[in-house]
């Protein structure tokens, strides 16, 4: 199965250059382009993509009211491309929904594998921010996770995997954790998502952070 991407950046080289990159990877087709958030809906909602790479800081409308209204609208799953700045910005982006976030010095190995798990419903944080970033995160933003009413319905399996996930477990690591096999963990995911309300995996972190619950170990 072809996965559909569509890229939107404001600097044409780098928009090319991950054109490029993704257009020659094996089961990935590169079906459209942005320079801003309001051309990334518009062609979203035209092209039905189902990844949508997209850059932070553009003008008119920025990446952060694009990815909201992409999650709100259900078009499509959204990986965020940023510099290693730890900012509001990339924050407001992982609470609108995005699906991970990478550097833009990223190899080209590491982004055609990070747009498949996304694909895939995985989330994606660069590896070398992933702890400071939840961490800081879950210390400095302006707009706090409440506790959902749903956490007190998780099953002690159900925590566990939310621990794993505030640590930035991927779904291998934490069926290696848990010894349990990945599709089961895929399936504890899905109903730690819906539990909580949330849209993405990184939410799920985000709030074991607030909530300080620990993978198990």
């Amino acid at each position: 199965m072809t996965i559909r991407v569509l890229v939107a950046d404001d600097h044409g080289a780098i928009r090319a250059g991950l054109v490029l990159i993704l257009g020659n990877a094996e089961g990935i087709e590169v079906v459209g382009e942005a320079a801003d958030g309001e051309i990334a809906l518009r062609q979203a909602r035209a092209l039905r993509p189902d990844v949508v790479l997209m850059d932070v800081r553009m003008p008119g409308t920025d990446g952060i009211t694009a990815t909201r209204a992409l999650i709100a609208e259900g078009l499509a799953e959204v990986l965020v491309l940023t510099t290693f700045d730890l900012d509001e910005y990339v924050h407001a982006a992982l609470r609108a929904g995005a699906a991970g976030f990478l550097l833009k010095s990223v190899e080209a190995p590491r982004l055609i594998e990070a747009v498949r798990l996304v694909a895939a419903g995985e989330g994606v944080l660069a590896p070398q921010v992933t702890k400071r970033l939840i961490s800081a995160f879950a210390r400095t933003s302006a707009e706090p996770v409440p506790a959902p009413s749903g956490l007190a319905e998780l099953t002690e399996r159900e925590r566990e995997v939310l621990g794993c996930l505030g640590a930035g477990a991927s779904n291998a690591e934490i069926g290696a954790r848990l010894h349990i096999g990945e599709t089961t963990v895929k399936t504890h995911v899905s109903r730690v998502l819906a539990k909580l309300d949330l849209r993405s995996r990184v939410q799920a972190a985000i709030l074991a952070q607030d909530q300080g619950i620990k993978p198990p170990g």
